[in-house]
């Protein structure tokens, strides 16, 4: 007899040989990267699912995130794990990027379905992030948004507008609170604007 799981009973047998998987491949991460992680971030590999996504070289995605529609991303860029990268109004994401934990990314809303009691449109705009990015965790990007290039985007930030280059931006609604300054060596620096 097997044990039960929602309803369905499983294989006691098969169970077994999972949980042995698991717990190997958990040993093997703690002792390679000091990390414990889901079973299906062991069993899969953020790369390989890239790839078959078509995002760029060496571009990683985690397991857990979620990806609607039209995504483009460059090469060598970080998502993390629990994002939501929304493309059905088109998402582009440049190379070079981080993508933190948590980070929702939206090129539609359903505000005025909703209030029309369904008789509008969905509303669709792209949204665009430039290359060499850093975008905090548990930020919410909004449809029809571009954030430039080499723009730093603060933890938990609600980004409803357009960001320029080179920009430090943070805050719900984001803000513009500093510049980053790169040097002809590429040394980049953080120079926040107390005066805003």
């Amino acid at each position: 007899m097997g044990e039960r799981d929602n309803g369905r009973t499983i294989n006691s047998k098969t169970l077994q040989e999972l949980r042995k998987l698991y717990e190997a491949l958990r040993t093997e991460m703690r002792g390679k990267w000091n990390r414990d992680l889901p079973l299906e971030e062991l069993l899969f590999d953020r790369w390989e699912r890239a790839q078959k996504l078509g995002f760029g070289e060496d571009t990683s995605i985690y397991h857990n995130s979620y990806v609607f529609g039209d995504v483009n991303v460059g090469n060598n860029t970080w998502i993390g794990p629990f994002t939501i990268l929304d493309g059905s109004g088109g998402l582009e994401i440049g190379s070079n990027c981080s993508i933190s934990s948590g980070v929702q990314i939206y090129s539609h809303d359903t505000v005025m379905w909703a209030l029309s009691e369904g008789k509008a449109e969905y509303e669709r705009r792209p949204v665009r992030i430039g290359n060499c990015c850093y975008i905090g965790s548990q930020t919410v990007i909004t449809k029809g948004v571009t954030i430039g290039n080499h723009t730093v985007i603060g933890a938990l930030s609600l980004v409803s507008k357009d960001i320029p280059d080179n920009s430090i931006a943070m805050g719900a609604p984001a803000r513009i609170v500093g510049e980053v300054v790169r040097d002809k060596k590429g040394k980049v620096e953080l120079r926040y604007d107390d005066s805003r």
